[in-house]
């Protein structure tokens, strides 16, 4: 009985090393890698999409179907990466445009 112990004190210990290891590596190797970086470029990528196609169709207040659908996947990404709400306000805007398929 008393190994069983010994056991399941030793598979908790072990798993407690684990748990404090995984929090320790995440952030050790987001920031050798340039993950914060990279994610950022993404963002900055991402808005510049958005804005494009807004700009390019904005006298027209009409947006084709397909530029529509990929402005709102930007969208989704953007704030998925923790984008800010200027993009919010753009966004708005867009959804009351005509679509033309």
């Amino acid at each position: 009985m008393s190994e069983l112990i010994l056991a399941a004190e030793a598979a908790s210990a072990v798993s407690g090393l684990v748990a404090a290891a995984l929090l320790f590596i995440k952030p050790l190797r987001e920031k050798l890698l340039g993950v914060a970086q990279i994610r950022e470029g993404q963002k900055c990528i991402l808005r510049q999409q958005m804005l494009n196609s807004y700009y390019r169709h904005k006298d027209e207040d009409c947006i084709r179907q397909y530029e529509y659908e990929n402005f709102l996947y930007s969208y989704h990404a953007y704030k998925a990466m923790g984008g800010n709400s200027f993009i919010d306000k753009i966004k708005a805007e867009v959804d009351t445009w005509e679509v033309e398929t």
